[in-house]
C-alpha cells in the first residue's frame, strides 16, 4: 500500500479553491449565501488549524491531566451548544444537558478503552480523543433533537397534559408519549446511518483512515466499533435527558409548571 501523501499549503489552498468557486456561484445565482460560506470557510480553516496545534501538544505532553481537561472542554462546549438549542429559560437545563452528556459519554469511553482497545496506558490520546470527539458529537446533536422535540411538544399540549394529570395521571404517564417520540426522534438519523453504512455511503472515519494508509479491514473493524459506541451513546444521553427535563415540568404537588 502506498505511504500517506502529505499535502501542503498548496495543496490546501487549491483545496480553498472549492470554497472561493461556491462563494462564486451563489454571488453568480443571486442565492445570498456569500457572506456565509466566507465566514464559514475561514472559521473552518482557522479552528481545524488551532485544533491541529493544540492536539500536537497534547500528544506531546502525553499526561492524564491534559487529555482530560481536553475532554472536560469538549464536553462543556457540547452541554452549552446543546443548552442553547433547547431552551435557555429550563431551571438547571445546563447541569442537566452536561450530566447526561457526560454519563453516556463516560460509560461509553471506559468500557470501549479498557475492554476492547486495550492500550497500554488508559489516557492514550491517539485514541481516547478521537474516540471521545466523535461520541460527544453525535450525543451533542441527539440531546439537542429530543431535548427540543420533547420541550416544544409539551409546550404544544398543555391541555392534554392537565387534562392526565385532572383525571390520576403521574406526571411521569401524562409525558411518556412524547418523552418515547422524542427520544425516537433523535435516534432516526443513527438508525438510517446504520442501515445504509457501507452501501450507500462510505463513513468519513473510514475514507480518513483509508486515505492514511490504514488496512481496509482494520478501518472497517474500528467504524463497526465507533458506530455501536455512538449509537449506544445517543439512546442513553437522550433517555437521561428527557427523563430529566421531565422533571422540570412539574413541581411537588404533580402540577403542570411549564
Amino acid at each position: 500500500m502506498q505511504d500517506l501523501i502529505k499535502l501542503d499549503f498548496v495543496d490546501l489552498a487549491l483545496a480553498v479553491a472549492f470554497m472561493g468557486v461556491a462563494i462564486g456561484l451563489s454571488a453568480w445565482e443571486k442565492i445570498g449565501l456569500e457572506l456565509n460560506l466566507a465566514l464559514a470557510t475561514g472559521r473552518t480553516i482557522l479552528q481545524l488549524a488551532v485544533l491541529g496545534y493544540v492536539m500536537e501538544f497534547i500528544f506531546a505532553l502525553d499526561t492524564p491531566w491534559a487529555v482530560l481537561g481536553t475532554l472536560a472542554t469538549i464536553l462543556t462546549i457540547s452541554a452549552v451548544v446543546t443548552r442553547n438549542r433547547i431552551d435557555k429559560k429550563i431551571p438547571q437545563i445546563l447541569p442537566l444537558v452536561w450530566g447526561s452528556i457526560f454519563i453516556s459519554t463516560s460509560l461509553t469511553l471506559i468500557y470501549t478503552t479498557i475492554l476492547i482497545i486495550q492500550p497500554d496506558k488508559w489516557y492514550e490520546p491517539q485514541y481516547v480523543i478521537p474516540l471521545a470527539g466523535i461520541v460527544l458529537g453525535n450525543a451533542m446533536n441527539a440531546a439537542a433533537i429530543a431535548g427540543e422535540r420533547f420541550v416544544s411538544t409539551i409546550d404544544a399540549s398543555q391541555l392534554e397534559i392537565e387534562t392526565h394529570l385532572s383525571l390520576g395521571a403521574t406526571p411521569w404517564q401524562a409525558v411518556a408519549q412524547y418523552r418515547k417520540e422524542a427520544v425516537r426522534a433523535a435516534f432516526i438519523p443513527t438508525l438510517n446511518q446504520m442501515m445504509v453504512i457501507g452501501l450507500v455511503t462510505l463513513p468519513t472515519i473510514v475514507s480518513g483512515q483509508l486515505l492514511s494508509g490504514v488496512n481496509p479491514r482494520e478501518a472497517v473493524s474500528y467504524q463497526i466499533l465507533i458506530i455501536f459506541t455512538i449509537a449506544f451513546t445517543n439512546l442513553l444521553t437522550t433517555l437521561l435527558l428527557t427523563r430529566g427535563l421531565s422533571r422540570q415540568f412539574f413541581n411537588s404537588a404533580a402540577q403542570l409548571v411549564r
